[in-house]
């Protein structure tokens, strides 16, 4: 058996094979072949055939462009003639029904079941808010405050204080659980009027014209009946309501009480102080008043005539001089301050601390910065244990205090 398979191998060499049953290799081929082995001997087989790749994607799209230029293609799109009538078309007639004279009826009779598209009536529809032109009353709740209760209304305010003049007397401490508040239908003032009143005066005081006054509908004037502006039918005791209107607030919060000239705060109560010998002067540099360091009520706010901050805390807090500096007040003061402190720094600044529980100088003291004046609490127009600050300038008035405070 081994020397018949060796000898079907040695029959079937390569070498053995006759002429017409091997593969013939052209001269041709030879040299394709030897170029494309030097071409990837180089490294530029797949250049080459990128650059073919490329070459031959621009020739088949040349041949497609030179196609659909050089053939005619059957066009789809049928023309009719504008001076011809298709005489093959026939018209569509679509069929009509008539329509229900019952509300909802069918449109087809034939379907008595089809009732068509029907609307729903909508039973929350809502109706532009209409502008009020009546005064208000509102009842202060426990926690309120002058900003609180004008957000509720969209007021500013300012408009809370101008329209309780006599309620609140433009000052926001004086707000208290349980009052009647006037509120006003937009922003401006409420002014009673007084005998020899005229129309040009009070308007000229408020900013607006006489026919504002006249004209708002609250009011109930008539022009055609008001008469002489000058001297106008309206009863004396008649509050009216001025749109638009501005005052100057009444001062309810203390001077500036200079040490040359403190007999100025005689009026304010029993703490003003006499004469004053010169004292120590400050730094011009204010450290915080009292232990805890957050706002408590009011912030410092013009628009709301409270020229000062309010510093929350414990009753018997202590209170520190902000600055070196002499007392000029030391005692009640008659106007919602409670138990009240100025100190006088030079250099036209003064300090003032109020509604507090008990003092710890008296008028005349020498204080130093960081010294303990007095101790926290809530006397006077007070909603509750607070420090009431503020901080005044020969120059700038009663600046806030935020600002100077370290």
């Amino acid at each position: 058996m081994n020397d018949n398979i060796h000898d079907e191998v040695k029959n079937n060499r390569p070498g053995d094979l006759k002429p017409e049953e091997s593969n013939v290799v052209k001269p041709t081929q030879n040299k394709l072949t030897a170029l494309w082995a030097n071409l990837i001997r180089f490294g530029l087989g797949n250049s080459v055939i990128r650059t073919g790749t490329a070459v031959l994607s621009i020739l088949l799209i040349l041949v497609v462009v030179f196609v659909m230029l050089n053939v005619d293609f059957p066009s789809r799109a049928v023309s009719l003639s504008l001076t011809e009538t298709p005489a093959a078309i026939e018209p569509v007639v679509t069929p009509t029904y008539p329509l229900s004279t019952g509300a909802g009826g069918p449109l087809n009779p034939e379907a008595d079941e089809f009732a068509g598209i029907t609307r729903d009536a909508s039973l929350h529809t809502l109706f532009p808010v209409k502008p009020r032109s009546e005064i208000t009353t509102y009842t202060v709740q426990a926690g309120d405050t002058v900003f609180g209760i004008a957000e509720k209304f969209n007021l500013r305010p300012e408009t809370i204080l101008w329209g309780n003049s006599y309620t609140l007397g433009d000052d926001p401490h004086r707000l208290s659980p349980g009052q009647e508040l006037n509120i006003m239908p937009s922003d401006g003032v409420y002014y009673e009027w007084h005998a020899g009143d005229g129309l040009n005066g009070v308007s000229e005081v408020f900013g607006v014209a006489p026919e504002v006054i006249v004209n708002w509908p609250g009011n109930n004037l008539n022009m055609e009946t008001i008469g002489d502006f000058s001297s106008p039918n309206i009863e004396p005791g008649t509050w009216l309501f001025v749109p638009g209107g501005t005052r100057g607030f009444v001062t309810w919060s203390a001077p500036r009480i200079s040490r040359a000239d403190p007999a100025v705060a005689k009026y304010l109560g029993p703490g003003a102080c006499g004469t004053i010998v010169d004292g120590p002067v400050g730094y011009q540099t204010y450290v915080w008043p009292t232990t805890e360091r957050y706002i408590s009520g009011y912030n410092y706010s013009p628009e709301t005539n409270h020229p000062a901050i309010d510093i929350g805390g414990q009753i018997g807090n202590a209170i520190y001089a902000v600055d070196n500096g002499v007392v000029v007040y030391a005692g009640w003061n008659d106007y919602g301050y409670g138990n009240m402190i100025v100190v006088d720094h030079g250099y036209g600044w003064q300090s003032l601390y109020a509604h507090l529980d008990a003092l710890n100088v008296g008028c005349g003291s020498y204080v130093y910065q960081g010294d303990v004046i007095g101790y926290l609490g809530s006397t006077g127009n007070s909603s509750g244990p607070h420090l009431h600050f503020e901080l005044m300038s020969e120059t700038y008035g009663k600046v806030n205090p935020l600002n100077f405070l370290q």
